[in-house]
């Protein structure tokens, strides 16, 4: 292959460097917005520019870190450079689809972990291969990986999934039990000095993380920095302290101040040190082009000069911070990853977005038990204290209903102070670890100290923490078969596979993007039903016209669905709506404990609504297990392959499905445009609907009798018709709970039959 093939293919690799960048800002925004957006310490234009800043200032610092990429994984010494660029294209390749695949989810992960073993998959699936052409030995594989480093690696990331969660749980209860949840009052005594220790972890941690990568300080500054780092953090501690004294006397709140200048450190250490894993690759695979065109014999010479130090041009490393910005302003995918980590630390009620698992109920369960042991052994008196200190009531009662932020500003601190300090201390030390593990799990840790994780919503935030660390560790196994496999491909196909391999890169890439912007407009419906405090009944009983709309459009469209996908058989449909009913019952939970809020303040403001607002709990139950019953039936009819309903009978249950969804869209128009001159017309296709299901249950008993219908077949047609004469019956009486809402202020309430 000709030298100038490889030049494509530098300019291929730098092309990905860009859409990296993209995919992986995206995925790595979280680890330094976490804390100021779920605290809203600030506008959120204020935080994307301090943020912003902190980026800018890391890619200088991030030329040192470049060597990772060269050498770190494997020795170049024994590969060529047409062996590097399969490497480097099959690591590219795989590290856009696997982190856009997490971004599409809102999971966070760890690009750190993915470049690693990308690297490592492509070295491992390119040196077998040297191998068995060369004839040798698997065990010479040894010559040609780094393995002790990988090793070190994982156990990092192991390691520090623990510290991380461990340190920020303790501090978290340290901290709180000093200032509990009103600490406006006692930051006045203690700020200071907490504040002080805050900032000398934070300041020291920017010297650190900085120091490590810039190409302005030199060996002797970085070591002295090192070796006078108690020196460098009293001092902080000292200057801070007065500093923050000093604001305390003039009423300004000191904590805004740390959890800003937190986000620029992190972001600047995310620049410095997560820089590599986006653009190091093509920056290794460029000077590894260099370096063969200058040899003589560009194909055949070995890469030792990738070996040797290579400063990063200045250039190239702002161009790349300047992408990241951009990304980090206008990246949707950004937003969705920060909004997973901060709804799994809420504080309080929330729209959990995990379902209960059997291992988060089996961790919760041993948790509880293992509180409850520990209440056996400390005093009444202490417990008393502790519990006074941990109650959150004065938090939620502090803020404004809509706008209250998913935590304090207190936590936000700890959440910052900690993870600097977690990762000065593995930075001084050379332990290598992810920030991304370090930032949630310090978050996770936090949060579970502040008791977020209550009785009702634990076993759902241990499900979603399972569920990223889970991710975190298919991020290593998926980086490591996808980069061996892709590199394999391009081993053998060389140019038409890396057409091929683009070809399918942009396929899946594209779709990921269609299903992200699903999600999003799904999101966005759903709004409606966030959980919010209710202080007007007039606003929620709005809302709840606005809920039950949604929820009546999506039984409609799940029933309609199901019937259609049981009279083709298609299983796949089934499965769908399987799962789609649990996102009825949620909105039907949300909903309900909407109703509830109201009534408690009607008890409290006196106000005369009309009491059968409580019967739409009750309606709503029994529209829910209407439609689940049919979805459960219907699937597990076609599951088990069974045989088809009779030609007559899917006719007879067209005539009651057409009739039950005419019912639901009248109720779903009336409720949505605040109209209920409908309901004699609704009253009347119900009765016909009753008069159809009679007659159906007559024709139903002949073929039963002529052994036309099987029993299975009979139990699922009057499973279904008996389901739609309720889900009809249900839909009148909420067309006669929502008029009498309506019109309450003339007292009037019609009859309700309350079967």
């Amino acid at each position: 292959m000709d030298i100038n093939m490889f030049y494509l293919a530098v300019v291929i690799l730098f092309a990905f460097a860009v859409f990296d960048l993209v995919v992986g800002v995206s995925n790595d925004a979280v680890n330094f917005l976490n804390s100021s957006i779920g605290s809203r310490v600030a506008p959120r234009y204020i935080i994307m520019i301090i943020a912003s800043l902190g980026i800018m200032a890391g890619v200088t610092f991030s030329s040192g870190m470049m060597e990772v990429a060269r050498k770190g994984i494997f020795h170049p010494q024994f590969f060529t450079m047409p062996e590097i660029m399969t490497i480097f294209l099959g690591v590219m390749l795989s590290d856009i689809i696997l982190l856009d695949l997490f971004n599409t989810y809102g999971l966070p992960t760890s690009t750190t972990v993915s470049i690693v073993f990308e690297l490592l998959g492509g070295a491992v699936a390119v040196s077998i291969l040297k191998i068995v052409q060369q004839q040798g030995g698997i065990t010479s594989i040894a010559d040609y990986i780094n393995t002790s480093q990988a090793m070190i690696i994982i156990f990092g990331i192991l390691l520090s999934v623990i510290v991380a969660f461990i340190c920020g749980a303790i501090v978290q209860f340290l901290t709180r039990l000093l200032f509990s949840f009103e600490y406006i009052k006692r930051l006045k005594r203690y700020g200071a000095v907490w504040g002080g220790i805050a900032l000398a972890f934070i300041t020291y941690f920017i010297l650190i993380k900085g120091a490590k990568g810039a190409t302005f300080i030199s060996t002797s500054q970085a070591d002295w920095i090192k070796n006078n780092s108690f020196l460098i953090m009293f001092l902080m501690f000292i200057i801070s302290g007065v500093v923050l004294q000093i604001l305390l006397l003039f009423k300004i709140n000191i904590l805004k101040s740390i959890v800003l200048i937190g986000t620029f450190a992190l972001a600047m250490a995310f620049a410095a040190n997560d820089l590599v894993n986006f653009i190091g690759v093509p920056l290794a695979g460029f000077h590894a082009y260099l370096f063969a065109d200058a040899s003589g014999s560009p194909l055949t010479v070995t890469m030792d000069a990738l070996g040797d130090k290579v400063p990063t041009e200045t250039y190239l490393l702002m161009i790349a911070g300047l992408i990241m910005v951009i990304t980090l302003w206008k990246s949707k995918k950004a937003r969705t990853v920060t909004d997973t980590e901060v709804s799994l630390g809420t504080q309080g009620e929330s729209d959990e977005k995990f379902e209960s698992a059997m291992l988060s109920r089996t961790i919760v369960r041993m948790g509880i038990a293992l509180s409850e042991g520990i209440k056996r052994i400390i005093p009444l008196s202490i417990q008393h204290v502790i519990s006074r200190r941990l109650d959150s009531s004065k938090y939620q009662s502090e803020t404004d209903a809509d706008n209250r932020p998913a935590f304090d500003l207190l936590r936000a601190s700890v959440n910052l102070m900690v993870a600097s300090a977690v990762i000065s201390y593995a930075t001084s030390q050379k332990l290598p670890l992810s920030t991304t593990y370090v930032t949630f799990m310090v978050a996770m840790g936090t949060s579970f100290a502040d008791l977020a994780w209550g009785r009702e919503s634990a076993v759902y935030r241990v499900t979603g923490v399972l569920t990223v660390i889970g991710g975190w560790f298919l991020t290593a196994m998926l980086a490591f078969t996808f980069a061996g496999v892709m590199a394999t491909v391009i081993y053998y196909t060389k140019f038409y596979g890396i057409l091929l391999l683009l070809v399918t890169v942009g396929l899946i890439v594209w779709r990921n993007h269609r299903k992200h912007g699903e999600r999003t407009k799904k999101i966005e419906l759903e709004k409606v039903f966030n959980l919010r405090k209710v202080t007007d009944i007039k606003g929620t009983i709005s809302i709840t016209f606005e809920q039950m709309t949604l929820l009546l459009k999506e039984i409609r469209e799940s029933l309609d669905n199901t019937l259609n996908a049981l009279f083709n058989q298609n299983g796949y449909l089934l499965r769908i709506e399987r799962k789609r009913i649990k996102q009825i019952q949620r909105w039907a939970n949300i909903i309900t404990a909407n109703i509830f809020k109201t009534i408690r303040l009607m008890e409290k403001e006196q106000i005369g609504v009309s009491h059968e607002y409580g019967q739409t709990v009750r309606r709503l139950q029994k529209l829910v297990d209407g439609t689940r019953d049919i979805i459960l039936r219907a699937h597990l009819h076609v599951s088990n392959h069974h045989k088809g309903l009779l030609k007559n009978q899917i006719e007879d249950l067209k005539i009651v499905r057409e009739i039950l969804l005419s019912i639901i869209a009248d109720v779903e128009t009336a409720i949505e445009k605040r109209d209920m001159r409908c309901y004699e017309s609704v009253a009347e296709k119900h009765k016909k609907l009753r008069s159809i299901v009679k007659n159906h249950n007559k024709i139903q008993i002949d073929r039963i009798r002529n052994g036309e219908s099987k029993t299975r077949l009979s139990i699922l047609f009057y499973a279904i018709i008996g389901n739609a004469m309720m889900l009809s019956k249900q839909n009148l009486r909420l067309l006669d709970i929502f008029s009498a809402t309506l019109i309450d202020a003339e007292k009037y309430t019609p009859e309700f039959d309350m079967d």
